[in-house]
């Protein structure tokens, strides 16, 4: 008996069970989000001159500064005008001998005419009188018409800014042979308004096609966006869709758009990239996940998510764009699920029993980053 006791009292204790790991969660409920796409444009003028001389000649005068802002008509470069007035004086001169020779016609004719009624001139006589002052009349129009393109030609011996803009680089100084239509003095742009360019996925062209509700508009046009530059955070220049291309280029799957963008200060310089956000229809109530929560399983994401007997289940998931780190949930979730976003590490099974505990992100546990968040207005979009 006494040995027994002995052994009873030597057996080993009962290991004791290990208590469900803690798991942080987060309760999906639905959010009004406006749902917006975010793609990568280029600035663009919306008037560029390449300025070419209309005439040739030697450059005798380089009127603006380079990278100066000018107003259309401002003379920009003087081309020699000491030909172009020699022609003009020439034309003219022989304008005023047209212009007497047409007069002596016109009295000879009008003398013939009279010796005709009075019958001492022959038909033949008043057949030539009146033809040369025909041709007279014509050399007169001819010698009118060369004044002409002599001043015109004169006028162009000023090359003069066809557009208010900014002046580039001269391509040609003083001292230069300017040829006529050839030569490339410099470039002007305009500066205010802009073109923002940007390209579409066909995804989003058919998307907008779909929401809208007039079946004569174009999808995206008329559309308000906003415009953020490479160093900017957020979006903070407004614009609207003013043009559509009429085709998608089959290459890239994708179409042209273009915004309009008011540039009073001149922030904005063709050939700069920038980010456009291009607004969509009215919000829209969402279910949004952690993107942290979701795991990869070949080809297939899925979430743990805790049922009412605190076990993490696993459930296959779709999701669509980012907002914010947090992924749109298009199927496999419902308002009101725990979904696991942290610590599923710790869940070895399906099934497993594990401890939720509300997720508190670190974001918002620092007040620094709350004020942060709140100071940066609407949140970006991004495929």
């Amino acid at each position: 008996m006494f040995a027994l006791v002995l052994s009873a009292c030597d057996a080993p204790a009962p290991a004791p069970v290990a208590p469900p790991p803690e798991v942080g969660v987060s309760v999906l409920a639905l959010r009004a989000i406006e749902l917006k796409d975010e793609f990568n444009g280029r600035i663009e003028a919306v008037d560029a001159v390449e300025l070419r001389p209309r005439v040739s000649g030697y450059l005798q005068k380089v009127a603006v500064k380079e990278g100066q802002h000018v107003a259309a008509g401002t003379v920009l470069f003087v081309i020699d005008q000491r030909p172009y007035r020699i022609a003009l004086a020439r034309a003219e001169a022989q304008f005023q001998q047209a212009q007497a020779a047409a007069k002596l016609a016109q009295l000879q004719l009008a003398r013939v005419k009279t010796l005709q009624a009075a019958r001492a001139s022959s038909q033949e006589e008043l057949d030539t009188a009146s033809g040369a002052q025909m041709q007279l009349d014509a050399a007169l129009r001819m010698a009118a018409a060369a004044v002409d393109e002599a001043r015109l030609n004169l006028s162009f011996t000023e090359v003069k800014a066809p557009i208010a803009g900014q002046v580039g680089r001269a391509l040609l100084t003083a001292g230069n042979l300017a040829r006529a239509d050839q030569s490339l003095l410099t470039t002007i742009v305009s500066q205010d308004p802009v073109y923002v360019y940007f390209d579409s996925d066909e995804q989003s062209y058919l998307r907008y096609t779909a929401q809208r509700t007039d079946t004569g508009a174009r999808p995206i046009q008329q559309r308000p966006v906003a415009v953020g530059l490479a160093n900017q955070q957020g979006f903070p220049y407004a614009g609207t869709v003013d043009f559509l291309d009429n085709r998608l280029d089959p290459a890239t799957g994708t179409i042209r758009a273009r915004a309009r963008i008011a540039n009073p200060h001149h922030q904005f310089t063709p050939g700069m990239y920038a980010r456009v956000q291009l607004s969509g229809t009215a919000s829209k109530d969402v279910l949004l996940v952690d993107d942290k929560a979701l795991l990869t399983d070949q080809d297939l994401r899925y979430v743990y998510v805790v049922d009412a007997d605190n076990k993490a289940l696993r459930r296959d998931v779709k999701v669509g764009r980012v907002i914010d780190g947090q992924r749109i949930v298009e199927s496999g979730l419902q308002a009101g699920d725990q979904v696991v976003i942290e610590g599923y590490q710790k869940i070895f099974y399906p099934g497993a029993p594990v401890k939720p505990v509300p997720y508190v992100s670190p974001t918002a546990a620092s007040p620094t980053a709350a004020r942060s968040a709140v100071a940066a207005g609407s949140p970006s979009l991004k495929q």
